[in-house]
């Protein structure tokens, strides 16, 4: 089984040339990935070992027109910090020089890998989503309500912080939590 340990989603047109760059640079076969979670959109891949031994899979899928999707995956052992890092950047770069738009990068390191959706248009109904949301008192234990590892970075916190802060349920947080959020975005 699969399970991704690092996935960068991200937005635009690729040519032919540029699919072949992207192959050729992470060394991926031209073969699709056959097996585990969206094995369907992959359109190249390849299976190699990280320097602590755990066995790895590098895929490239496609999501809809115009959206690419670079996934580590493992199967069972996670990589190594050292291997998560220079796939990051490894990502991180190929979006760039490509001119792709960098949609979010799952778990996020920074705050622009951070997916924080569009605000509700104005004159629009609120969505229900968090509109009944039972929030615990402490913000400890907010983080993993919002996705995050209580050892995720600071600036990817509070991102999504303020995402939480600005829905529905915000309003009816406990005022314990609500202060230890103001303090944390103040810095204290």
């Amino acid at each position: 089984m699969y399970w991704p340990a690092l996935r960068a989603l991200s937005h635009g047109e690729l040519t032919s040339q540029q699919l072949e760059w992207l192959r050729t640079t992470f060394h991926l076969d031209a073969s699709a990935r056959t097996e585990g979670p969206g094995a369907t959109q992959s359109i190249a891949h390849r299976s190699f070992t990280d320097d602590a031994g755990a066995p790895l899979v590098l895929d490239l899928a496609r999501t809809g027109e115009s959206g690419w999707v670079f996934t580590l995956f493992h199967t069972g052992q996670q990589p190594s910090a050292a291997t998560l890092e220079s796939h990051r950047a490894a990502f991180r770069d190929a979006i760039d020089r490509l001119r792709l738009t960098l949609v979010e990068i799952t778990p996020a390191a920074t705050a622009d890998e951070v997916l924080v959706p569009a605000p509700e248009p104005a004159g629009q109904p609120l969505s229900a989503l968090g509109a009944h949301w039972d929030l615990p008192g402490e913000l400890h234990r907010v983080w993993p309500h919002v996705g995050l590892r209580e050892d995720a970075p600071r600036e990817v916190k509070e991102v999504k912080l303020r995402e939480l802060m600005s829905t529905p349920a915000w309003a009816t947080a406990p005022e314990d939590l609500q202060r230890q959020a103001e303090a944390f975005l103040a810095g204290d």
